[in-house]
């Protein structure tokens, strides 16, 4: 069940029918699949580094929709998709290190990898905490 804090940042994220969307952290895959139940005929990549986490998620979490609903162990900074994957409409990753200045030497490590499967008008959103904001533009600034 997604909690209330979850169900804000899905209700605030720029969503529409079709998008293609990678959340990042996904945990246990309950906020990817309220994403999937939005987009209808999209796609939703969840990515966790814990291996558990992707096992619950593929077990609980039925494919929503018409939604395709995919989840994967990975890491943010080791990020790699066939170059044949269409780019993502939207990356969020909520209380995940790299992004979040916990871990800034993964985020440096994970965003170019991140920003090449994203098309050039994505949006990249976190919640520290501190409420959802886009990032994208931030890390696209930041010298070298």
């Amino acid at each position: 069940m997604l909690s209330k804090r979850l169900q804000l940042i899905v209700d605030a994220l720029p969503l529409r029918r079709g998008m293609r969307v990678l959340e990042i952290g996904c945990a246990t895959g309950v906020m990817a699949a309220a994403i999937a139940e939005r987009i209808g005929e999209g796609h939703v990549l969840g990515i966790d580094r814990s291996e558990s986490a992707i096992a619950r998620a593929k077990r609980l979490v039925p494919e929503k929709g018409k939604a395709r609903l995919e989840f994967r162990c990975m890491t943010a900074e080791d990020f790699a998709l066939v170059e044949e994957c269409p780019p993502f409409d939207l990356v969020v990753a909520i209380r995940v290190g790299a992004f979040d200045g916990r871990h800034p030497e993964l985020g440096a490590k994970a965003m170019p990898r991140i920003l090449a499967r994203m098309t050039p008008e994505a949006g990249f959103f976190i919640d520290s905490g501190d409420g959802l904001r886009n990032i994208r533009a931030d890390w696209e600034r930041a010298p070298g």
